[in-house]
C-alpha cells in the first residue's frame, strides 16, 4: 500500500515538473542546461528543457497507466533522475538560480536530494510478488 501511494506520488512529483519545464519554470530551467549538453546533442537549452519535460510528464503518466510495468518504468525513471543529476550539479557550481533554486544552500539540498529521487523510484516500483 505503502509503495503505491509513493508512486503516485512520484508521478505527480514528475508531471508537475513536465509541466513546469514546458510552462512557467521554462525560461529559468535553460540557466541549468550545461554548456556542454548543447554540442553533445547537436540542440539548444530551450530544446533540452522542453524535451526533459516532457520525459517527465511521460515518466509520471507511465507510473500510473502501466501498473504491469512499474518495474520496467522505475528503472527508467531513477535512470533518468541519474541523466539529469550533470545539469543540477552545473547549477550548484554556477551558483545560477533557477525556480525554486535561489540560494547556494537549496542548490546544495538538491544534490542531495537526487539519490533520494533514484532511491524513491526503485523502492516504490518494486514489489516481491510480480
Amino acid at each position: 500500500m505503502i509503495r503505491t501511494v509513493l508512486r503516485f506520488a512520484l508521478a505527480a512529483l514528475l508531471v508537475v515538473a513536465g509541466v513546469s519545464h514546458l510552462s512557467w519554470g521554462r525560461r529559468g530551467y535553460r540557466i541549468v542546461v550545461p554548456d556542454w549538453t548543447t554540442t553533445l546533442l547537436h540542440t539548444d537549452k530551450d530544446m533540452i528543457v522542453v524535451a526533459s519535460g516532457a520525459a517527465e510528464i511521460m515518466l509520471g503518466g507511465a507510473l500510473i497507466v502501466l501498473p504491469k510495468d512499474r518495474r520496467t518504468v522505475g528503472a527508467l525513471v531513477a535512470a533518468f533522475f541519474v541523466a539529469v543529476f550533470p545539469g543540477n550539479v552545473y547549477q550548484w557550481q554556477t551558483g545560477r538560480s533557477a525556480p525554486g533554486m535561489r540560494t547556494d544552500r537549496a542548490r546544495f539540498i538538491r544534490l542531495l536530494l537526487q539519490p533520494v529521487l533514484v532511491v524513491w523510484a526503485l523502492w516504490s516500483t518494486w514489489s516481491a510478488a510480480k
